[in-house]
């Protein structure tokens, strides 16, 4: 049987969870539960009076590691057993998940090697409702010995906390002190404290469970606060500042001053830059945008709305895969492809538009492409558009690569380390 315990004598108390070595946080040293120390006082009352001592101080408790770390303390306490520990089942109540011990130092439990997963008689337990109450852990067959450096154990102790149908974990307690093996009444008293700890443990899930649901609900009112403002700058300024940018962009084209065309121009790029302040703005508000959907959920959504906005066929061509590699930089990614699209939209005059997210021999790659009027790349300047999407691209550890042919259409290709 692999136990890994401490001795209640040296009044160290310590605990690990499986799977890590070393030794976790814990109480070594002498004095630091007081309370175990008065209860210890066994002659002046009897053992009920001492059960009802151990519940309230379990009641007392909320946070569950300090819970069970109470209950092997009150176990042995209780028993005058001289090693205690809890083995805390995995949640298909197979094996053992945490293992919290009484007794000896963070040094001679680290010679120990690797915490039990519940072979032997610990595993007995796991599988058998009734307490294990035995004189001889060398001599019952399903005892499969104990690993190096661990200290001797003779007699031993065993009962399952469970409650509402559910098994928690079980208690063990080895080498009942000045006396050969624990007796009825030994079993009787733990019996007790596994019936008072599972109320404990519940109570402290409640507990943990009521915390973590608040904490959560307060973070769902300032998502949603912010989604509400976010809705009213896009639905109300941007939509207002679009309007503008139309109305100035309509001018230009009425008037054959090139002067007046150049300052209309200008304008209408001073209204983008500032609509492209807000968005971001909007993106650092609103991370529930992506938060709730997938890289390749909000760039379908954004495609849709641009094409009932517009009137422009758009078609959408996405890599799960890819969209997946880029999770963590959605925002950026979604604000690229929205700027590719604005430009579109008011310098295009497309028909058909494409928003793809593929892997190609470079990396990842988000393009959009248009089947519009096109533009020389040897004699045409780049606008500020063109550079705020370099710029982003660039800030993502990319490259952005335009394509244009007059009368053919334009293709903006940002490219990703995969």
């Amino acid at each position: 049987m692999v136990v890994l315990l401490a001795t209640a004598s040296q009044g160290r108390w310590t605990r690990f969870r499986l799977g890590h070595a070393g030794t976790r946080e814990g109480t070594d040293a002498a004095g630091d539960f007081g309370y175990a120390r008065s209860m210890s006082a066994r002659g002046s009352g009897d053992g009920d009076r001492r059960l009802i001592q151990a519940g309230m101080v379990l009641a007392s408790e909320l946070s569950l590691d300090v819970v069970l770390q109470r209950i092997v303390e009150l176990a042995v306490d209780l028993t005058d057993a001289r090693y205690g520990a809890l083995g805390v089942l995995a949640p298909d109540g197979r094996s053992i998940q945490d293992f919290i011990t009484v007794g000896i130092t963070p040094q001679e439990r680290a010679a120990l090697g690797d915490p039990p997963v519940g072979h032997g008689l610990l595993g007995a337990l796991i599988h058998e409702a009734e307490p294990l109450r035995i004189p001889d852990i060398g001599a019952d067959p399903r005892s499969v010995g104990f690993p190096p450096n661990h200290p001797p154990m003779t007699s031993l102790l065993g009962v399952r906390i469970s409650g509402r149908g559910t098994v928690f974990g079980n208690i063990y307690l080895t080498d009942k002190q000045d006396a050969e093996m624990f007796d009825e009444e030994d079993e009787r008293v733990l019996v007790v404290l596994a019936t008072q700890a599972a109320v404990a443990v519940e109570n402290a899930r409640l507990y943990d469970e009521t915390e973590r649901k608040g904490r959560e609900l307060q973070r769902l009112q300032v998502l949603e606060e912010r989604e509400r403002i976010g809705k009213e700058l896009h639905d109300g300024v941007i939509q207002s500042l679009f309007a503008v940018g139309m109305s100035l962009q309509g001018l230009a084209s009425s008037t054959a001053d090139a002067e007046v065309v150049q300052r209309l121009e200008g304008a209408v790029e001073d209204v983008d830059h500032a609509i492209r302040d807000l968005r971001n703005y909007i993106f650092g508000l609103r991370p529930g945008i992506l938060a709730d959907r997938q890289l390749d959920q909000a760039l379908t959504e954004m495609a849709s709305e641009f094409d009932a906005r517009t009137g422009i066929l758009t078609v959408v061509a996405l890599d799960g895969e890819a969209a997946s590699v880029l999770a963590s930089r959605a925002g950026d990614v979604v604000q690229l492809a929205r700027e590719a699209l604005s430009n579109v939209s008011r310098h295009a005059e497309a028909t058909t538009c494409r928003v793809s997210l593929l892997r190609g021999d470079g990396g990842l790659v988000l393009e959009i492409d248009d089947d519009g009027r096109g533009f020389d790349i040897e004699t045409t300047t780049w606008g500020m558009g063109l550079r705020n999407l370099r710029e982003r691209a660039e800030s993502l550890g990319g490259m952005l690569q335009v394509e244009s042919t007059p009368g053919e259409g334009t293709t903006v290709r940002a490219t990703f380390p995969a």
